[in-house]
């Protein structure tokens, strides 16, 4: 076997058949020390799903270390795990029932080894977790709870396991379900079955108990049964990370794996973020029988290797989709992550990004609150310690190509990597965030910029000034449109050419299509950044007053400039913005009349290095217009 088919072969291995029966992947979950493993060895043995022999190779540990029978045995497979009585890795066994096949994920409880249970989460259709009856609901368990939901686990059965030790108390088991069901139910998941159980004593785990007749409800394994598996991921859109490029004959085999959607011989496709397109020539696939045909199609779930029908530049980390349902492209997004790392997450620390194959360093921009999980109460702090709940705003210097979680579930988590380790984990939302996927994509073909006969210096020798942007950014209330007017007055009046742009002009023309999604705002801000470069090109000063809240938009109007450009941060906190209210938006949005509103249900990003600061807060209006007045005479006079 040549070295490339060696490499082939190790990324994929689709020659195995599905199987025919359902497969069911259950999370394990509970506080140490109440049963989690010995629930599973019950499970296993009155299933019948025990291979020969381990039930006795079992007890022979057992009186080996002159303990009485444990069941955890099977799961804690660690020689370590053995010695402290607790689980500190996932575990993953199979065992069947009648109706299907399952993967039981064993998870950590341990509050130090809550990383693992995350990666358990991460994995699976459902969870049981379990709690103690004796000690009841307790703040690892409301962690547990809490972090499901975090991992987009909605189907939880719960498992009040030791009830033999609880006398079967009715009541004991009734309060712990209300307490229990109670939260869970705060943050949004809703438990299927909360069953009373004793694992030692087999009561409730494959056959009903006899010492709770009180009870009606599934056992365990009925439970289980009743779960729905989550949607085929075959049939969402597809989503297929490029994990290498190899060079195979005369072919450029690009391989890796489905993980939603199907893929066939003739799809056009596009790799994001790269944007480049081509249509797919043949699916390469290892296969074991000789002369055997190569698939015209293939599915989520399996590795293979793809031919294009012309040699573009791909590499790893690009993300393969069909043109129609491509993923999102932005350099921002929101996150609620899990901090797992023994240093504190801080403001403005950079951190490895891992997402599917895909490898980037990204910056803390913000960290917009904490979430206790014991009460959900939310605070604000400048770090996240560890085993805290955060939601954050995380910037890249590149394009990302990305998912939110819930769209697709399997693409819109990451986990953020520091010296080596792994340091937290959470799912993507782009609530807030735009879209810039046709922000950044040039639909044009065969266009080229007229030369035009009048140099700019030509121009600013008869204007007497140098034309240029003045960008004011800020809250709504800053001040942004007071300021701009009375400016553009001012400068008039000293003989400068001036205009101003803001949103009453632009949304009654050449911005009346947009509405104010996070989309279109992303394009209104893009098209004022054109026009005002073109104005600017022309000889004249524009000055443009937008809140133009992401700094991904007010960059690419930079871009846009001929090197003019000035960023005007109009600064005041939102207490005085609302204060002000001129036009009662913010009494609208704290209302809820109007969505996504900045400062308020929308972030707002402030300049990180603008030109100029005038703050409104603390200056009156006539100094701010003399600070701006003597900036505009400094930078543009010729």
């Amino acid at each position: 076997m040549t070295e490339a088919k060696a490499k082939l072969a190790a990324v994929s291995p689709i020659a195995a058949v599905k199987p025919m029966r359902d497969l069911m992947r259950i999370v394990i979950v509970g506080h140490v020390d109440h049963g989690k493993s010995t629930l599973v060895g019950r499970l296993f043995h009155d299933t019948g799903s025990l291979p020969d022999g381990k039930y006795e190779a079992i007890k022979a540990i057992s009186e080996k270390r002159g303990v009485t029978f444990e069941w955890a045995f099977l799961m804690d497979a660690l020689q370590a795990e053995r010695d402290q009585g607790i689980t500190i890795d996932t575990s993953q066994i199979w065992f069947k029932t009648d109706a299907r096949d399952y993967t039981i994920i064993d998870a950590p409880g341990h509050k130090e080894f809550l990383k693992n249970m995350i990666t358990g989460a991460a994995q699976s259709d459902a969870a049981l977790l379990i709690i103690d009856a004796a000690e009841g609901v307790k703040e690892q368990s409301k962690r547990h709870g809490y972090l499901l939901h975090l991992m987009g686990v909605r189907q939880v059965a719960v498992a009040v396991n030791k009830m033999d030790l609880a006398g079967y108390d009715q009541k004991k088991f009734e309060d712990i379900e209300r307490e229990y069901r109670d939260y869970l139910t705060s943050i949004g998941v809703t438990p299927t079955f909360v069953i009373p159980v004793s694992a030692r004593e087999g009561d409730n785990i494959v056959t009903p108990s006899a010492n709770m007749s009180w009870y009606k409800g599934p056992t365990v394994v009925k439970a289980l049964d009743s779960f729905v598996p989550s949607t085929p991921a075959v049939e969402s859109a597809l989503r297929f990370p490029v994990q290498d490029v190899y060079k195979f004959d005369q072919r450029r085999i690009i391989a890796g794996r489905i993980e939603a959607g199907r893929i066939a011989v003739g799809d056009e496709i596009i790799f994001s973020p790269s944007n480049k397109t081509a249509r797919v020539q043949t699916i390469e696939a290892w296969s074991t029988i000789p002369g055997a045909k190569q698939p015209q199609s293939s599915e989520a779930g399996y590795s293979v290797g793809i031919t294009l029908d012309e040699q573009i530049f791909v590499e790893r980390g690009e993300v393969i989709s069909h043109t129609a349902q491509a993923p999102v492209e932005t350099d921002v997004f929101r996150a609620r992550i899990f901090w797992l790392g023994h240093e504190p997450m801080t403001l403005g620390k950079s951190y490895k990004l891992k997402l599917g194959t895909l490898e980037a360093p990204v910056t803390v921009q913000s960290i917009e609150r904490i979430i206790d999980t014991s009460d959900l109460s939310n605070s604000s702090a400048p770090q996240v310690e560890r085993n805290q709940v955060a939601e954050v705003i995380l910037r890249s210097r590149r394009m990302l190509a990305l998912d939110a979680f819930t769209d697709f579930p399997s693409t819109g988590r990451f986990v953020l990597v520091e010296k080596y380790d792994i340091a937290g984990g959470g799912i993507i939302s782009m609530q807030g965030y735009a879209d810039q996927r046709d922000l950044i994509t040039s639909r044009g073909t065969n266009i080229t910029r007229v030369a035009d006969g009048i140099t700019e210096e030509a121009r600013a020798f008869r204007n007497g000034h140098k034309g240029g942007v003045l960008w004011f950014t800020g809250l709504s209330g800053a001040g942004k449109s007071t300021l701009a007017m009375a400016l553009e007055k001012r400068l008039f009046e000293k003989g400068y050419n001036v205009y101003v742009l803001d949103g009453d002009n632009v949304r009654h023309g050449l911005n009346a299509n947009l509405s104010f999604t996070p989309e279109d705002r992303a394009e209104n801000i893009r098209r004022v950044g054109e026009v005002a470069a073109l104005f600017e090109r022309a000889g004249m000063i524009t000055i443009t007053a937008f809140i133009s809240p992401y700094r991904s938009d007010r960059d690419r109007a930079r871009e846009a400039s001929s090197g003019g450009f000035h960023e005007i941060y109009v600064k005041a906190d939102v207490a005085t913005c609302e204060g002000r209210d001129p036009k009662g938006l913010y009494a609208k949005a704290r209302a809820g009349e109007i969505k996504d509103f900045t400062g308020i249900s929308a972030p707002y990003e402030a300049p990180e290095k603008p030109e100029l600061v005038i703050d409104t807060a603390s200056t009156e209006v006539e100094e701010c217009l003399a600070e701006l007045v003597s900036y505009v005479e400094a930078k543009f006079r010729v």
